[in-house]
């Protein structure tokens, strides 16, 4: 097999987010060489890429497996030993993370855009995590971002082409090194590691005895067979209980975001009152929804703290010590009150699962979340959708209680971080940067503090507002001007952000978390009403509906 260097013009645009490098479709699809530069970048950052191994998948939509051959060409020409590829080129990420880790790998490319919709008028993303199965830290990415800049040429074996639909092993001679693909069932790896952590028989026994109802949507993204396998298969679940199974490249027109806007098919059928538990999973399979009975609710805060005072229900943390706690700093603190509780160290982290990697690595950290659906513990390195799901179902089959029940009960004994996020989605740059001066503005001069903010009745002290700045405990290294907070002194809180997952324009975040005693009076009361005196004082202090041309939200979680 012959290898050919291609002369490429260098890209000035892509700089990898969050997670990974999300742009509209059509931008991978109209500019020449655009995939391929990318991926050349990221193979020109590996350390010892010759003879390596990575792992390649992604969620199933548009352009997934065209660009699993241009990655697999790319590949080979580099120098890299061995591929470990998806069937039909489908893995989710937390799959990806259990591949490397399992098996040693050097690392992954993962094809996503994770919640973003997909098509061909949708977004594409490919993003590499590292050894650990984590998302690559900062350093490693900005690195990617330089090379790509200066990129002149890529290196490219043309005559390599790999059936990735059907399961086999592919060896290829290039030069003087053998190259192997290996196309694995995507599924069977990740089933195996779910039954290391639960008792899937216990489970299965309470589903039955209790003849739960369950629905799992998995939006036509990627978890459709693993949820298949897991929840029908194994644990003897009716067929009628996975929905959008089938992967599709445009996820079937909708939007593969586990939350009440975007699942709402899911949600309305929960509130009819037939179905017991309903789960939904984004595009790449590693957040999650969990709502009740008659359509309640579980956020995503409440379901990391749940999980935490009740991670004695799941096998794997009765053998694995549990070392410690750890949340996005806009997740709401809910798990702080039972880590406290538990004697249980806690950390508050910017927003990004790398953070969460580099604690777990140093064994601080065992159970950790993010307020955007997202939950995990130290058994991979990626945030984990049908991880979570399998908690709760541990949980529910330990306590016999129903969803809502064992969130009252844990309101009882903890009181409750009323919490809601409101997106402002594809705002105007310019705009959404006003938004962010505005509230840097008022840090500086410090005009806030100690001013009374008064809204619906109720009133509130300022006590504190910064842009929150973390220094890892575990390296040292210093992220800046993650999040303006104001902080109030009964304990509420509003953040405000700009997220780096959209492929055009900016999303304007705004969270607001208040915390109610067990014993409040209104503690079962809606979170709209409860929350609602400090979304008007947010929205005045930052005057989003002004300065961005928004009356409304996108979405509200």
């Amino acid at each position: 097999m012959n290898v050919l260097i291609e002369t490429t013009t260098p890209y000035s645009d892509q700089k990898p987010g969050t997670s990974g490098l999300r742009k509209n479709t059509q931008v991978y699809m109209t500019q020449k060489y655009y995939t391929e530069n990318f991926i050349q970048s990221i193979l020109m950052c590996i350390d010892g890429l010759e003879g390596c191994t990575l792992v390649v998948g992604g969620d199933g939509r548009y352009m997934v497996k065209d660009v699993i051959q241009q990655s697999i060409k790319i590949a080979a020409a580099n120098g890299v030993s061995k591929l470990i590829i998806g069937q039909n080129g489908i893995l989710s990420t937390p799959a990806v993370s259990g591949l490397i880790r399992k098996y040693s790998a050097t690392g992954g490319i993962i094809l996503t855009a994770s919640h973003n919709p997909g098509g061909p008028n949708g977004d594409f993303g490919i993003k590499y995590n590292i050894a650990n199965g984590g998302p690559a830290p900062s350093s490693f990415t900005d690195k990617i971002y330089q090379v790509s800049k200066s990129l002149q040429s890529f290196r490219i074996c043309p005559e390599i082409s790999v059936d990735i639909n059907t399961i086999g092993s592919h060896s290829f001679t290039v030069g003087n090194n053998t190259f192997i693909v290996d196309v694995i069932c995507g599924v069977t790896d990740y089933v195996d590691l779910m039954k290391e952590i639960f008792d899937f028989q216990s489970i299965k026994s309470y589903i039955s005895s209790q003849s739960l109802k369950l629905r799992f949507d998995s939006l036509h993204g990627v978890m459709g067979p693993y949820a298949k396998k897991i929840i029908c298969e194994e644990l003897g679940a009716d067929s009628s209980s996975v929905v959008h199974a089938i992967p599709l490249e445009d996820f079937g027109g909708g939007h593969p975001d586990p939350n009440l806007t975007y699942a709402k098919d899911l949600v309305d059928q929960m509130k009819e009152g037939k179905l017991d538990l309903g789960v939904a999973f984004d595009g790449d399979g590693d957040r999650n929804m969990i709502i009740g009975k008659n359509g309640f609710f579980v956020s995503p805060c409440d379901s990391l703290a749940v999980i935490a005072a009740n991670h004695s229900a799941i096998p794997y943390f009765r053998k694995n010590k549990v070392v410690g706690f750890a949340r996005s700093m806009p997740t709401s603190a809910a798990v702080d009150h039972v880590a406290k509780d538990l004697g249980m160290d806690m950390f508050e982290t910017p927003t990004g699962w790398k953070f969460f990697g580099n604690l777990m690595d140093a064994g601080k950290m065992s159970l950790c979340g993010e307020e955007s659906f997202g939950t995990g513990s130290d058994h991979i390195r990626e945030k984990d959708g049908m991880w979570a799901a399998l908690a709760w179902l541990s949980i529910l089959a330990h306590q016999n209680l129903s969803a809502e029940e064992v969130i009252m009960r844990h309101w009882r004994k903890y009181g409750r971080n009323c919490f809601t996020r409101y997106d402002y989605e594809q705002v105007e740059s310019e705009a959404a940067g006003k938004v962010m001066q505005l509230l840097e503005a008022a840090i500086e001069d410090q005009s806030l503090i100690g001013s009374t903010q008064i809204a619906v009745g109720k009133s509130y002290i300022v006590q504190l507002m910064d842009n929150f700045r973390y220094v890892d405990p575990v390296d040292g290294s210093v992220a800046e001007k993650q999040g303006v907070r104001i902080k109030f002194s009964d304990g509420s809180r509003l953040v405000f952000r700009l997220s780096g997952t959209g492929s055009s324009g900016a999303t304007i975040r705004m969270y607001i978390d208040s915390y109610l005693s067990s014993t409040d009076p209104s503690l079962c009361d809606p979170a709209a009403d409860i929350l609602c005196p400090l979304v008007e004082i947010g929205l005045k202090i930052s005057n989003i509906p002004a300065l961005s041309g928004r009356t409304e939200p996108t979405v509200i979680t």
